[in-house]
């Protein structure tokens, strides 16, 4: 007996569990392996197969190509100087590398 027989069709999708930053605080987050936010780290996993804001994706897109540039050098100097970002960078990387 095989899984896709006992759901039915229905789709199965799983999320893996990481660290986020949501200020200056490490929470614990999922990211979406399947559904229209794969590769997104959300709150919880049912918010992976919850439906798209079409209005905010477009706000963000205009946004984006306006102040892309701008909103990268932000991040990317957050990332090399705020220690939670530090931190957060090794708690989500494998521990078997470490």
């Amino acid at each position: 007996m095989r899984l896709s027989e006992l759901t039915d069709g229905i789709e199965l999708f799983e999320a893996r569990m990481v660290w986020r930053k949501v200020g200056n605080k490490i929470t614990r987050a999922v990211r979406c392996t399947g559904g229209p936010r794969k590769g997104r780290v959300v709150k919880s996993g049912s918010d992976c197969s919850k439906p798209i804001d079409i209005k905010k994706r477009m706000t963000f897109k205009k946004t984006k190509a306006r102040m892309g540039k701008r909103m990268n050098r932000k991040a990317q100097r957050s990332k090399r100087i705020n220690p939670a970002s530090k931190r957060l960078r090794s708690m989500n990387r494998p521990l078997r590398k470490r």
